[in-house]
């Protein structure tokens, strides 16, 4: 565990003192990080984990792939800052998928917990977001990329 953001790292000890486990622990795998690409969303998504609404998140898999990163693990922790690095909540994975976009389902939509929780909501949205994070290396979306969908559970807020 490296967590860099000094808050973050604060919240990670208090949940850690919350369940008597050692703040030096190196057992778990912590990272910090915010939802999608602006300041409102960030936020807005944050608040809906903190309400038990929003239970999974996804990514592309593209980008572990060129970052030679590994792809998140069941069991990890995930501590969820806005956008300025402001820990809201810290989440545990429980399990993750790697499934191409064209075959993600209204479950995993729901578990996402965004909008109308609609499947097309789901589609509509992510395909925007991820069209413009391709775009600023040149690249196109397309329906047939592997997404990773990660569902998780909040363990502190």
């Amino acid at each position: 565990m490296a967590i860099k953001n000094q808050k973050a790292k604060e919240m990670w000890e208090k949940y850690l003192r919350t369940i008597g486990d050692e703040i030096n622990s190196t057992d778990k795998v912590v990272t910090a990080w915010y939802f999608c690409d602006n300041q409102t969303s960030a936020l807005k998504l944050a608040d809906l984990v903190k309400t038990g609404i929003k239970r999974g998140t996804s990514s592309l898999h593209y980008w572990y792939q060129i970052a030679k990163e590994p792809v998140p693990r069941v069991g990890e922790y995930s501590i969820i800052t806005d956008y300025f690095g402001e820990p809201q909540c810290i989440v545990k994975t429980k399990k993750v998928e790697i499934k191409s976009f064209k075959n993600i389902t209204e479950e995993f939509a729901i578990l996402e917990g965004e909008g109308d929780k609609s499947l097309e909501y789901w589609r509509e949205c992510h395909s925007r977001f991820f069209t413009r994070e391709l775009k600023e290396i040149g690249k196109d979306f397309s329906e047939n990329m592997e997404i990773i969908c990660e569902e998780f559970e909040l363990v502190y807020k």
